[in-house]
């Protein structure tokens, strides 16, 4: 299974092991094409990994609501059912990101080495992966 934290400049990426128990990192595609739609290099990214299941995270408002992010969101997973032919979940992710912020700074790399481009979005990605099979 592949998890996607979705974002205007990167998508963060993480992977289950094949028993779907743990969740890791991969890496994070940057995102230069038009807002909610698939870029190439993550395409070509899930055709080598062949899952068998898309989790995409939804950035809901606290309040539940679908704001502009989680409607872009939305059509980014409808456009990886459309091209993937493979199931693709949605799931809401509005804690993720401050709790890969939290695992960062809990890390112990160097307040540089946090932000380095991708790494909180490969992490927002883990983080909604591991929420995900804990609930399977």
């Amino acid at each position: 299974m592949v998890a996607l934290d979705y974002g205007r400049r990167r998508i963060g990426v993480a992977i289950s092991d094949p028993g779907r128990i743990l969740a890791s990192p991969h890496g994070a595609i940057e995102h230069r094409g038009p807002a909610g739609e698939p870029p190439d290099g993550l395409l070509a990214l899930l055709h080598r990994l062949e899952p068998a299941e898309v989790l995409v995270g939804i950035p809901f408002n606290m309040d539940g609501s679908a704001g502009e992010m989680a409607l872009e969101a939305r059509r980014f997973a409808s456009g990886l059912r459309a091209v993937l032919g493979i199931p693709v979940v949605e799931r809401d992710e509005r804690l993720s990101s401050l709790e890969a912020d939290r695992r960062l700074s809990e890390s112990g790399l160097p307040r540089g080495r946090r932000r380095e481009k991708g790494r909180r979005d490969m992490l927002a990605a883990a983080v909604l992966l591991e929420d995900y099979l804990a609930e399977s």
